[in-house]
């Protein structure tokens, strides 16, 4: 990756910020290109965390190019692109009370107010991001995250997933955001298989349902024990959601797969 550095910033302080800018995309290469991650989820969420602290540290460094200022993955050359009508980022990650403290005054300073926040809590599913368009009911497209803003389009694989509505009840437009995973009971199984095959196994269920998606042969897809949850929404119109609560019971009623692991909180 090409870096832009101010000349105004010491030689060592340049030199700790490309080899911390070089190992995060080494393993974002490794985790969203390849499927091949070389660490654990946690170690390379520590990784990227001493990134972006090194850059609040030093505003004088130029991260236009940074890995920080980006979303998702690399597109793929070998698929085609669309733009999401509205960007799909990436959650922010924490790992204690005080981050969870700080996020929720955030949330009330952006609300301005003091009362109680009520919050809708479900799982973080650890899978391939997905949106689903559908025109006048009909699933017409499927992309993956990408960058945020454009995406791949992998409908021919995600049309292996039965539990995929292929049509619903709903005329104008739908964007359906969610999950593509692989169970771990179903991923045990799999790398039983690697083995009676003498195949390598899988790293992980998440690279394995990842790799499966970023295919050009669907057949690959289509071997799989793919699952999908819808949790999010896109661009819509003909409808109205009140709440995450609501847009998931709608998601339900139109036939696609939900967590049933969520309350709500009051604070």
């Amino acid at each position: 990756m090409l870096l832009f550095f101010n000349m105004a910033v010491s030689k060592n302080i340049l030199q700790q910020y490309a080899k911390l800018v070089n190992e995060v995309n080494q393993h974002n290469e490794l985790y969203h290109m390849l499927d091949q991650p070389k660490i654990s989820d946690y170690d390379y969420d520590q990784l990227f965390e001493k990134l972006l602290n090194f850059e609040r540290e030093h505003p004088e460094l130029d991260v236009s190019s940074s890995p920080t200022q980006k979303t998702g993955a690399t597109i793929l050359a070998a698929f085609q692109k669309y733009p999401h009508r509205k960007p799909m980022l990436s959650l922010s990650n924490s790992y204690d009370e005080v981050d969870l403290l700080e996020f929720h005054e955030r949330v009330k300073k952006f609300l301005r107010s003091e009362d109680d926040v009520e919050y809708f809590a479900e799982l973080k599913l650890d899978g391939l991001s997905m949106e689903l368009v559908y025109e006048n009911g009909k699933l017409v497209r499927a992309l993956t995250r990408g960058d945020g803003l454009i995406g791949e389009d992998v409908t021919h694989n995600i049309f292996t997933i039965k539990s995929i509505p292929k049509t619903i009840q709903h005329k104008g437009l739908l964007e359906v955001r969610g999950e593509v995973l692989i169970f771990k009971k179903d991923f045990a199984e799999m790398n039983v298989n690697q083995i009676e095959l003498g195949l390598p196994e899988f790293a992980n269920p998440r690279n394995a349902a990842a790799g499966a998606i970023r295919q050009l042969d669907s057949k690959i897809a289509a071997s799989r024990p793919l699952k999908f949850f819808a949790y999010a929404l896109g661009e819509y119109d003909g409808i109205t959601f009140e709440s995450q609560e609501h847009t998931e019971n709608v998601f339900k009623d139109l036939g696609f797969p939900i967590l049933d692991e969520s309350l709500i909180c009051i604070t």
